[in-house]
């Protein structure tokens, strides 16, 4: 039998996070007036439009039945996004900073994603509200708008374990504590602690207290967006270590964070997908950092290797030199650790290595088969024997990661764009990186993309967030059927 979909739960619990919206874009619109700021008038306008969208959503949503299904998390899960990035697009066309809703949209879904790839040429010359926004949405988008919502949510009287499992990223997740609002109340506290530290120390190293506000939200998030056109590599190198040394951080499951700072560190110690992650960031800087002091005999390179090997893989998109001037081979192989992402369960974006193991495993044990056909030869991750299922979940995930990648790729070449400029646009929009090579390389800026290659990046870098099957589901048949 089927059962009927509940669009008003979907409406009321879009109502709760269009205010936790609402009341993140008054920090900006504080800050706008606190420096004289010419946009004020269209942040209040914003914020006047996203309060009144707030309460219809909540009106609209009375009387809601409180269970959220599979559908109803899903949707929400989607939608959120949707709605956020709608709202959160009118300060920059109302205010002009970016003078199209196509340019608008894309900043905005950029943040939220955490893709960190921009429009304006011109960081700089923005007002503090504008970048300050621009941290905001990343930050907001970095720990997931749901997981922040089912810390809330049971205050209004709603479930969150559906919108939990939807949005967490990786192959599975698992829980701090029975309540599954307890377990996202422990995330979200690990994040701001981390941002609070790491805007401390950006601060008492002489970074602006603005700045290290702006891009402690833009590390801790793995999102990447900066204060000043060059990114970061104008900083001191004292800047840059912390820098490196917080985005790697923010690249680690956050439950074994909360175990660490518990003081129980052989959680980490033994996590497997932990080891497979640093040790790609210790090989990817090591080889980087070989590979640039050959090439310019500069001690220095072994600090700009490590930070663009951890700014690749966490998806983070930082740049503390110009990679694209390297030789071939190096921008190369950055090129390729922006394939990989962090570990399951953070901030960043890619594949996930719990993903990238489990493929290797298995690709392993398949010509362990094919020597000894007759032998049981399991697929073992964290010492624990996979199933099945999990392993064809890994194999599905792959196979459309490549083939939206593949697809983008085309659309891109559509659009006038070359080859591969637009491989890279497509590794980089799915990964939520931000940077990518060519003409879109380290700057980061895609101002020059035509208006449909930027509509449909938005939408990769959408799919790249919630991991592809969130929102293939929502285009499945069976989904709608109970």
């Amino acid at each position: 039998m089927t059962r009927t979909f509940n669009w008003r739960i979907v409406f009321k619990t879009m109502g709760v996070l269009t205010l936790l919206e609402a009341l993140f874009m008054l920090v900006p619109t504080f800050v706008a007036w606190w420096y004289h700021e010419a946009d004020l008038g269209a942040w209040l306008v914003s914020s006047v439009i996203t309060w009144i969208n707030c309460w219809w959503l909540l009106g609209a949503g009375r009387k809601a039945e409180k269970h959220v299904g599979e559908r109803e998390g899903y949707v929400i899960v989607a939608a959120v996004w949707l709605v956020y990035s709608l709202f959160g697009m009118l300060p920059y066309w109302l205010s002009g900073a970016l003078p199209t809703i196509t340019d608008a949209w894309y900043e905005t879904m950029a943040g939220f994603t955490t893709t960190g790839s921009t429009l304006f040429t011109d960081v700089a010359a923005q007002t503090h509200s504008v970048l300050l926004w621009r941290a905001l949405t990343q930050w907001i988008g970095g720990m997931g708008i749901i997981v922040l919502s089912v810390a809330i949510l049971p205050m209004f009287g709603l479930g969150g374990m559906q919108l939990y499992s939807a949005e967490v990223t990786g192959v599975s997740y698992e829980k701090l504590s029975p309540r599954i609002a307890d377990t996202a109340k422990h995330m979200w506290l690990t994040y701001i602690g981390l941002t609070i530290a790491e805007g401390l120390l950006l601060w008492l190293f002489g970074m602006g207290r603005f700045d290290a506000i702006c891009h402690s939200m833009a590390t801790i998030s793995t999102g990447g967006f900066a204060t000043h056109n060059d990114s970061v590599s104008a900083y001191s190198p004292a800047i840059q270590w912390i820098i490196m040394l917080f985005m790697l951080l923010s690249g680690i499951n956050f439950t074994q964070l909360i175990y660490l700072f518990r003081g129980k560190p052989q959680r980490v110690l033994h996590d497997e997908e932990t080891h497979w992650y640093v040790g790609a960031c210790l090989a990817g800087g090591l080889v980087l950092a070989i590979g640039l002091f050959i090439y310019s005999g500069m001690w220095s390179s072994i600090r700009i290797g490590f930070f663009t090997a951890i700014a690749m893989i966490t998806s983070t998109g930082f740049v503390a030199a110009d990679y694209m001037i390297w030789p071939s081979i190096l921008w190369v192989l950055v090129f390729f650790m922006m394939f990989t992402g962090g570990a399951s369960g953070s901030t960043s974006g890619g594949m996930k290595w719990v993903r990238v193991g489990i493929f290797a495993k298995s690709a392993l044990a398949e010509i362990k088969r094919r020597i000894h056909p007759n032998a049981v030869i399991p697929v073992r991750f964290n010492g624990q024997t996979l199933r099945e299922q999990t392993t064809s979940n890994v194999m599905a995930f792959m196979f459309f990661y490549l083939v939206i990648i593949m697809l983008a790729t085309l659309w891109f070449c559509g659009c006038g764009i070359g080859f591969d400029e637009s491989f890279g646009i497509a590794v980089s929009m799915i990964g939520n990186v931000g940077v990518s090579i060519g003409q879109w390389g380290s700057s980061g800026c895609y101002a020059a993309l035509p208006a449909a290659a930027k509509w449909v990046a938005t939408f990769v870098m959408l799919i790249g967030r919630l991991e592809i099957f969130t929102v293939l589901l929502l285009f499945s048949r069976a989904l709608w059927k109970k």
